[in-house]
């Protein structure tokens, strides 16, 4: 019996063709980012670690991918794709949240964002939900108190009383 699949999951050669892609792109790339200087010993260089590791993608990614091309690969390799693509909704999450935090400030946005969250994974409960909001709240409270994490505050705190203005932008 050999340990090599005799089929291919799908989306997994389209997987390791892209990273092989983007291996040999890196390995272009290897000389204008990191140098070799005229004196040092070889493994001492700044070039020297980052050449091998990429050298070691480049390599065993297209071992990985010669594999691949003498295997049969599965049905789904489309549905495969879309599996991974969903991934991205997430990051457009982020970057709504990136916008938010200027505007509405880092304890309005980090609450609102966690709730929200957690009603988009399914989660429906009141008592899930506070927890979510209330993860938010904590999240605030660790950065920006206990670990001192400097964010500007929101242009929704301008319209806040002068006390709680200040209070606001200094603490939440």
């Amino acid at each position: 019996m050999s340990a090599e699949p005799k089929r291919a999951k799908p989306g997994e050669f389209l997987f390791v063709g892209l990273f092989f892609a983007i291996s040999a792109f890196l390995l272009t790339q290897i000389g204008d980012q990191a140098k070799f200087s005229a004196k040092g010993k070889l493994f001492a260089q700044p070039a020297f670690w980052p050449g091998v590791g990429v050298i070691g993608m480049v390599l065993f990614t297209g071992l990985h991918l010669l594999t691949h091309m003498r295997q049969q690969t599965k049905n789904g390799t489309g549905a495969e794709i879309v599996v991974w693509l969903r991934a991205f909704e997430f990051v457009g999450w982020f970057m709504v949240y990136v916008v938010l935090v200027p505007r509405l400030g880092y304890l309005p946005s980090t609450v609102l964002f966690t709730f929200l969250l957690a009603l988009r994974m399914g989660y429906r409960s009141p008592a899930m939900l506070g927890w979510a909001a209330a993860s938010g709240v904590a999240i605030v409270v660790i950065f920006k108190t206990l670990l001192g994490v400097k964010i500007p505050g929101g242009a929704l705190y301008e319209y806040l009383p002068d006390g709680l203005r200040n209070f606001m932008i200094l603490n939440f």
